[in-house]
């Protein structure tokens, strides 16, 4: 769960590999009903199972689109598994 200062987040966007595409979790139920208005209905099942990917580019927007309906996001930077451990065949 994201917690920044306590405070619970609505959406936590998350690193997932070094090209920056993020992994969209919601975290409350405000965020999932702030994310359904902004996905289409075919969508809202991968986003319930925080299995929605997006780009940097869409995350900026994103962001700055939930700020401002007075959502609390947060973006986590950490490294991916799939960029440290390379594939030994």
């Amino acid at each position: 769960m994201c917690l920044v200062k306590k405070k619970l987040m609505d959406i936590c966007l998350i690193n997932i590999d070094n090209n920056l595409t993020k992994s969209l979790q919601p975290t409350s139920v405000i965020g999932m009903l702030w994310l359904q208005t902004h996905f289409e209905n075919d969508q809202w099942e991968a986003l319930s199972n925080n299995s929605v990917l997006i780009s940097e580019e869409n995350s900026k927007l994103l962001i700055e689109d939930a700020t401002n309906a007075g959502l609390n996001i947060k973006s986590i930077s950490c490294i991916s598994k799939v960029d440290v451990c390379q594939k030994n065949n």
